[in-house]
């Protein structure tokens, strides 16, 4: 039987086995063409607090086990992801509308991910501290207990896997929350990845549902940990929710990542990293290329080739026809997509490609003569927008780079590697990368953003992770008791 075949997870939802959900069911729906390909259930308040008390009851025994046996499940979970990559991969073409080279890169990061998490089940957990006492004084980690992930749509299975694997490993328990517009991708996989792997009943429960969901998870008194990805607005949301009920947090959020071309930038390589970090998966990634700072010197010559090489490229269906764009995940977004288009040409941009769109199909859009107060630039677009802003010296350009709500990925391109190192020291940013688009990301990584862009490098390689998903526990330990004057 196929990992997904749909008479095991139709219309149900994974918890403690695959069960109907109080919240009832809904239409799991293909982008490109409106079709209904299968039916997930969708979980409410009810379902969340059955499977987070479940969890905390499971994670006890799941923490005691060896952690050779944790290590065992997750690499089975890597073997599987690999396994199954072509299945899962055809999952993410027709739910999330991806094409099939970004898809191959999730069943592949997912793989990676649980491959790392299965090395951090025997990373040393903790130190021996100098004491002024005469005693044995250690600081160990140990599992949070239950841990929540909410994960969004957009890149479904590595954005939740990265969360999911390293909590496991560590010996929690795990209630995740996918975007019930990739239910399948972003959870029911998940879900039959580490059924199939070994995984104890009760340790991993899968429930797509809505914000309601989402906030009864936040509030849930077994959940200690919230690992959110989404937008920012979304985000102040959940941080202020953990924060009332004295939550930790991790909050991976927006960004309008700029990629700064410096005057000696070779334009051919620049204007082809451009269009990929623009229009990658239709610019729906938190870490897209959402502004282009070019040097006056080569910002014209770029605008027209990087225009050039944006209708050229086919847009379509990802199932059915080779192209480099797919659908927009759903019509609120595709119409919010063009509102910031339409309204930055009001406001006295140049459209010089693209701005059109047929159904959820939105042309690579190209926008020149643009201000820092242009809608498309000023905001994160979520969609496949170029919008291109010259400057005139380094110190323009880092002011520029800098002025954003903003800090999550930003990418310079120079020949000289030295002066791009010394500009990344002037602009705010959790990731940088020189001599490269804004989009990438590993499993060995620390991943995150600032200000704006979350709470920081959360997520990615074992000291990242070692500190997301335990907590730290001070123990002294002494021959004799204590004696005191009292």
């Amino acid at each position: 039987m196929a990992l997904l075949d749909s008479t095991t997870w139709h219309g149900r939802v994974y918890s403690d086995g695959w069960v109907r959900a109080d919240g009832g069911d809904a239409a799991v729906l293909e982008p490109a063409t409106g079709e209904e390909i299968g039916r997930t259930g969708i979980a409410n308040a009810a379902d969340i607090a059955r499977a987070a008390a479940r969890a905390a009851q499971a994670q006890r025994d799941w923490a005691a086990t060896s952690y050779d046996k944790r290590a065992a499940v997750l690499r089975r979970a890597g073997q599987l992801w690999e396994e199954h990559a072509a299945e899962v991969g055809d999952w993410i073409i027709r739910e999330t509308g991806s094409v099939p080279p970004k898809a191959t890169l999730e069943t592949d990061t997912a793989a990676q991910e649980c491959y790392e998490a299965a090395s951090l089940a025997s990373h040393p957990l903790g130190e021996i501290i100098q004491s002024a006492q005469p005693r044995l004084s250690l600081a160990r980690r140990l599992p949070v207990g239950v841990v929540g992930v909410i994960s969004p749509f957009n890149v479904p299975i590595i954005l939740g896997i990265r969360s999911v694997a390293p909590a496991l490993a560590l010996g929690n328990a795990v209630v995740l929350k996918p975007d019930p517009r990739t239910a399948v991708a972003g959870g029911v996989a998940i879900a039959r990845i580490f059924e199939e792997a070994g995984l104890p009943p009760g340790v991993l429960h899968v429930l797509p549902g809505g914000p309601d969901a989402g906030a009864a998870l936040v509030a849930d008194p077994h959940v200690r940990l919230i690992s959110f990805t989404g937008s920012t607005a979304a985000g102040r949301q959940v941080g202020q929710a953990a924060a009332r009920h004295l939550k930790r947090v991790l909050l991976e959020l927006g960004g309008n990542s700029a990629l700064v071309v410096l005057d000696d930038a070779d334009l051919d390589l620049a204007v082809s990293a451009g269009a990929w970090g623009s229009f990658l998966h239709q610019g729906q990634i938190c870490m897209t290329t959402g502004r282009h700072l070019v040097h006056e010197s080569l910002a014209e010559e770029y605008i027209g080739r990087l225009a050039e090489k944006a209708d050229h490229l086919p847009v379509g269906n990802p199932a059915r026809e080779h192209v480099a764009l797919g659908p927009i995940i759903d019509e609120q977004q595709r119409d919010k997509i063009h509102a910031l288009v339409t309204s930055s040409v009001d406001a006295g941009a140049t459209l010089v490609a693209g701005g059109t769109y047929e159904n959820l199909f939105y042309r690579p859009t190209v926008l020149s003569g643009i201000t820092p107060a242009t809608p498309a630039y000023a905001h994160e677009v979520f969609g496949p927008v170029a919008p291109v802003l010259s400057f005139a010296d380094l110190d323009e350009a880092a002011k520029l780079a800098a002025d954003s709500e903003y800090g999550l990925s930003l990418g310079i391109l120079s020949r000289d590697v030295m002066k791009a190192m010394a500009f990344a020291e002037r602009v705010p940013s959790g990731i940088v990368h020189i001599n490269d688009q804004t989009v990438s990301d590993e499993a060995v990584a620390p991943f995150g953003g600032v200000s704006g862009s979350g709470n920081g490098p959360r997520l990615g390689g074992p000291a990242a992770n070692l500190a997301a998903f335990t907590e730290t526990q001070w123990v002294t330990v002494q021959g004799d008791i204590t004696r005191y004057p009292f």
